[in-house]
């Protein structure tokens, strides 16, 4: 049997404590653990983006982060952003813009979507596209996130879209 740590970390603004293998993914402690499901595998290599949850305020991708890396961290995923009864307004800015249509990349997207608004609140096309140019998305031709990209920025700067 392998050792256990204590985890202390904040997640979506509580704190959580717990017993962990150093070793497991987060993105497997996230999911399996602590029940949240909006960090996706997609690759589990990296090459994705479906899995980013953000750490310190920046984008990681949590299928490449181990458990050992988080303690005294504050992670943020897709559920913290907002809620079904108080959206964040980049999650409103994807549902209007129509920039969701199967779902899987959408949490990864709006992940870096707040961790580039939070260094950049006025991006214009091309630091949109580049921000999330590590998201991998089947369904779209990336328009219409990009676009949501820039409305949420608009909406968070106070501006009308």
């Amino acid at each position: 049997m392998s050792e256990h740590m204590e985890l202390s970390f904040t997640l979506n603004g509580a704190p959580v404590r717990m017993a962990v293998e150093p070793g497991r993914r987060v993105l497997d402690l996230l999911r399996e653990d602590l029940g949240l499901t909006a960090a996706k595998e997609g690759c589990g290599s990296g090459e994705c983006g479906a899995c980013a949850v953000l750490v310190d305020g920046e984008a990681k991708l949590s299928c490449l982060m181990l458990a050992a890396q988080l303690p005294g961290r504050s992670v943020v995923t897709a559920e913290g952003l907002g809620t079904v009864l108080a959206p964040h307004s980049i999650q409103e800015a994807f549902a209007g813009c129509g920039a969701v249509q199967c779902g899987y990349c959408t949490p990864g997207m709006t992940i870096a979507t707040a961790a580039l608004l939070a260094q950049n609140p006025d991006p214009d096309r091309e630091e949109a596209r580049r921000a999330i140019s590590g998201n991998l998305c089947r369904c779209t031709g990336y328009v219409k996130i990009v676009d949501a990209v820039l409305a949420a920025g608009a909406a968070l700067r106070g501006e009308k879209e």
